[in-house]
């Protein structure tokens, strides 16, 4: 199965299993904030590690101007929904990601989903 890989299945201990995964240049950059703001050297030498491995596993898809548009109608459909969309500004530039290449989210932050969960197909790894 293809499916867009989110930044909480990155750090997870466990690879998805039978998944062709790619992951969004958002991912990288939530990767990058997690080395800065680590809270002791041991833990920031471990998050650089796992971003060094997941740069050199990954060829990560860009943000486009056909991803920007389809955040821009996720955010909406959250906030005309009830909840408010900064909360996970970065999560939903990744589900539009997966919503551009037509292939499923793997999250295991699926509860961040449920409201637009007709609009976004994500799903546990």
């Amino acid at each position: 199965m293809r499916a867009l890989l989110d930044t909480s299945v990155l750090i997870g201990e466990v690879a998805p299993h039978g998944v062709e995964g790619a992951i969004s240049v958002a991912s990288i950059s939530e990767l990058h904030f997690g080395v800065l703001v680590a809270d002791s050297d041991d833990e920031r030498a471990r998050r650089a590690a796992r971003l060094a491995a997941v740069e050199a596993a990954f060829d990560p898809l860009p943000v486009t101007v056909e991803v920007a548009r389809v955040w821009g109608q996720l955010a909406a459909a959250v906030l005309l929904r009830g909840a408010n969309p900064r909360r996970r500004q970065v999560g939903l530039l990744i589900a539009a990601t997966a919503a551009v290449e037509q292939v499923p989210l793997l999250t295991y932050y699926l509860d961040d989903f449920r409201l637009i969960s007709d609009l976004v197909d994500a799903r546990l790894p």
